[in-house]
């Protein structure tokens, strides 16, 4: 497995990232066997990024984790983050520190390798959103003094919000990591879109967070599941999931995703999910891309699309053919 220099941190990180979310659901409500395995066969193929946090499966990732990743943690790196409440906000140091602690706790471990916000950016429509200034200037000194005492190396946040939020917490220089919303049809952390696509407009964060540094994690790589192009979920994972990005529902983004199989026709993969992800890779800005599996089969298929390397010219742009295509587009009929 490729590893990329991440960002401008000391961390050497494998391409791909195992996800422990409840989206794929494996990390949340498998089997501990099956759990167990997956850790292992990972580790085994030069996957070292690990991605957890409190809230998924209401702190099981992080005691399944934990536990699968046993004593020998050398040249593993793990993630885990912070989600903030309303109530919290009158005691921003005491909720981060006391949540970070009981993570570490549960990863069984004295330190993460990145600790990130995990917070929506000034969207007031949204309980538990913060604004850019808050998370400058009463997260950031939180997070900066856990650091300075060990039980983090970097900062990180989930770069979900206001686009010029985002821009502006990255161009602070005030954190190492930031996770990052795209996929083949949110393509535009990466690329520009046309002013009526359907999908959020990133403004190239992708760039930007390049330019200052800091390491990149592709997330929602495969729309919560939608490009697999079917509306058919594991029964391990999430039974409803709400797009990230795309200015949709999720029905219509899996018909969306079926338009992307001309590409799959024409020779240059061999699936819609091998597609997603090396679309994604083929983005050299990119340090790492997460996936959540439900089994240890998809983790393997992730694998070897990984392995296949980016896309050809040709491929890309189909791709972007077939995006532009979505333009002035809202609700696709079902």
């Amino acid at each position: 497995m490729e590893k990329n220099q991440f960002g401008s941190t000391e961390l050497e990180i494998s391409l791909l990232t195992f996800g422990c979310g409840a989206v794929g659901g494996l990390m949340t409500a498998g089997d501990a066997n099956d759990q167990d395995r997956a850790v292992a066969w990972a580790r085994d193929n030069g996957i070292n990024h690990f991605d957890t946090a409190p809230s998924y499966g209401e702190t099981a990732s992080e005691n399944n984790l934990g536990r699968a990743l046993g004593r020998d943690r050398d040249g593993i790196i793990v993630s885990t983050k912070v989600g903030l409440t309303d109530e919290d906000q009158t005691d921003f140091a005491g909720a981060i520190r006391s949540s970070l602690e009981a993570s570490l706790k549960r990863l069984q471990q004295d330190h993460v390798d990145i600790f990130q916000l995990h917070n929506t950016l000034d969207c007031p429509s949204e309980r538990g959103t913060l604004t850019a200034d808050q998370v400058l200037n009463e997260v950031v000194p939180v997070f900066s003094k856990l650091r300075d005492e060990g039980k983090t190396r970097y900062l990180g946040f989930t770069a979900k919000g206001s686009t010029d939020s985002l821009h502006k917490l990255i161009e602070s220089d005030c954190f190492d990591s930031a996770q990052i919303f795209y996929n083949l049809l949110v393509p535009s952390a990466g690329d520009a879109i046309p002013t009526d696509y359907p999908a959020q407009d990133y403004c190239n964060l992708l760039t930007t967070a390049e330019d200052h540094g800091v390491g990149s994690i592709g997330v929602r790589v495969l729309a919560g599941g939608a490009l697999s192009g079917s509306d058919t979920r594991h029964p391990l994972g999430l039974p409803n999931v709400s797009p990230i990005g795309s200015n949709t529902d999720y029905a219509t983004d899996v018909q969306r995703s079926l338009r992307f199989e001309t590409v799959i026709a024409a020779g240059h993969a061999e699936s819609l999910p091998e597609l997603a992800i090396r679309y994604v890779i083929s983005n050299p800005m990119l340090s790492t891309m997460e996936i959540g599996i439900a089994t240890l089969e998809e983790l393997q298929k992730a694998t070897s699309a990984i392995n296949k390397g980016p896309l050809s010219n040709e491929a890309l742009t189909e791709i972007k053919n077939i995006q532009t295509g979505f333009a002035g587009e809202k609700f696709l009929p079902i």
